[in-house]
């Protein structure tokens, strides 16, 4: 079975198909700067050299149909008819509470995902357009929706509900959703499955750490509590999101800036995290490489980050009776060696205990505390695109 993997941006879309017999992926890439001027499509099929197509991208249709081509080309393609796409699988952010697994997509389906573009402005609306490209250009090729937020949906009530009115709740569903749930989710079955361990009987924390950022508490194998909330913007201090403030920070701000509440959250969630703090960069290797050249607020900014991230692991051990591992991923998680061992070096007070030779790799599946760890410490890189596969390929 071949499944297409779909994961649409505002002005991007990514994609990877993928053979769900043999776990392989046969081609991916992305089209970038859709409906703006330098449109273009990359894409690799798995053996062979990259091709970039340069071209006006006018919308997600246009740009998906330069990947259905390219995927079926004579020369470079992947396969040799659409046929031999099975399915598509659709990353989907928000499902609101309606939603706490993957599901086949109809009408039904597609009127919630509408519903819920109120609290999810920004990641919604492309999902919907690739769904509705995928479905104009392929027709009755079975599609699936796999939220960000449906690994969340087991979080019970004193972790997701606000101290607010509670009328709040009611009327407008503010409450805790969480997400990176589909990464979440694969690292904890891979987590269970590399500890020998089912999955019903797990508890982990598992953190999800790159330019955006959360960190969850999985007691037997479902989600207890995660850092994100109502939106990406709570938890971690992160790229270019602030992260946990005092809420009157805010209307502060905007009195003595004479912010609007759109200017506002710009500066939330585009000018803050490790960019506001540090004045340099948003990425955490441009931040390492500041920091050792003497640089105090790049420094800070690492410092402020690797901090809140032992905080949110300090907590979570107090949620649950016992912790079977805590587990690195994406992008910093995965590839900064520094990163994992000052965070590790902070939990010493616990028993955790990193090995500075194991923990010397970068983007590898690997065991990188000591043997006399009190608690195991596991980096597994994510693969939201397999685990979108393998939700598609298990519901059609």
């Amino acid at each position: 079975m071949n499944i297409l993997v779909i994961n649409c941006g505002s002005s991007s879309l990514k994609y990877q198909l993928i053979d769900m017999d043999r776990k392989e992926v046969l081609a991916k890439g992305l089209a970038e700067r859709i409906g703006i001027e330098g449109g273009r499509v990359k894409y690799e099929a798995t053996g062979k050299d990259e091709i970039v197509i340069e071209e006006m991208l006018a919308d997600h249709k246009a740009a998906l149909k330069i990947v259905l081509d390219s995927l079926k080309h004579e020369e470079y393609g992947a396969v040799k008819s659409l046929d031999e796409i099975d399915a598509v699988g659709h990353r989907v952010v928000h499902g609101g509470e309606a939603f706490a697994e993957s599901v086949i997509i109809d009408e039904k389906v597609m009127q919630a995902i509408n519903d819920n573009v109120e609290i999810a402005p920004l990641h919604n609306p492309p999902n919907i357009i690739g769904i509705e490209a995928c479905k104009e250009i392929m027709g009755d090729v079975p599609m699936v929706a796999v939220f960000d937020t449906a690994f969340h949906q087991s979080i019970p009530e004193l972790n997701y509900i606000y101290a607010l009115p509670y009328e709040y709740y009611e009327n407008y569903k503010v409450r805790r959703y969480g997400f990176h749930g589909t990464s979440h989710q694969y690292i904890t079955e891979r987590a269970a499955e590399m500890l020998g361990k089912s999955l019903n009987e797990v508890n982990l924390i598992t953190c999800h750490l790159g330019n955006g950022s959360s960190i969850s508490a999985v007691k037997g194998g479902k989600c207890f509590d995660t850092s994100m909330g109502f939106t990406p913007l709570e938890g971690l201090a992160m790229g270019t999101r602030s992260g946990d403030l005092d809420p009157a920070i805010i209307p502060f701000i905007m009195d003595k800036e004479k912010l609007s509440t759109e200017e506002m959250s710009n500066v939330l969630n585009k000018k803050s995290g490790v960019l506001g703090v540090s004045g340099v960069s948003s990425d955490f290797r441009d931040l390492e490489e500041a920091a050792e050249k003497g640089n105090h607020r790049a420094q800070l900014a690492l410092d402020i980050f690797e901090n809140r991230v032992r905080k949110y692991i300090g907590a979570y051990l107090t949620e649950m009776d016992h912790c079977d591992g805590i587990i690195f991923t994406a992008g910093v998680g995965e590839n900064s060696i520094t990163t994992r061992e000052r965070v590790v070096d902070g939990l010493k007070s616990l028993g955790v205990e990193i090995d500075k030779e194991k923990n010397n790799m970068r983007g590898k599946e690997a065991v990188v505390s000591t043997d006399a760890s009190s608690i195991p410490v596991l980096v597994i890189p994510t693969n939201e695109e397999l685990k979108i596969a393998m939700e598609t390929a298990k519901l059609v």
